[in-house]
């Protein structure tokens, strides 16, 4: 069965996050975009739902984690090579990232990881796959 992944991710400010995934190279997929959300396409088949604080919480019972103080996950994304790794983090800072990670190299795999304007973990990384 294919299917698709939608990740909902909770904003703070939607527009600032919107600005700083574009200035990744990130693009959005107007027909799912409000006041409250905004769909960030990774690919064809990968969705980042960015909803703000309010609407993200009328979803969930539970707490909202506070992403600038914990770490629920890490979200990570394929690069085809290492310099697309280096590329999009240097993006990232140059966007306004408050944490850029160290790289990690472990076998074949290069990474590399970043934090959005809310904290959210993104991890980059190249890995052979022949």
């Amino acid at each position: 069965m294919a299917m698709k992944t939608f990740l909902n991710l909770p904003v703070k400010d939607l527009n600032r996050s919107v600005e700083f995934f574009t200035a990744l190279g990130f693009t959005f997929d107007q027909n799912f975009t409000d006041e409250n959300a905004t769909c960030m396409v990774i690919n064809d088949d990968s969705y980042a739902m960015l909803l703000v604080e309010p609407f993200f919480k009328s979803f969930i019972t539970k707490d909202l984690a506070d992403s600038t103080k914990v770490t629920e996950f890490i979200t990570a994304l394929t690069a085809d090579s290492r310099e697309e790794v280096d590329q999009l983090v240097a993006k990232a800072r140059e966007a306004g990232s408050p944490r850029i990670g160290e790289v990690v190299e472990e076998g074949p795999m290069y990474s590399r990881s970043f934090e959005d304007p809310d904290g959210h973990t993104w991890e980059i990384f190249h890995m052979p796959l022949d």
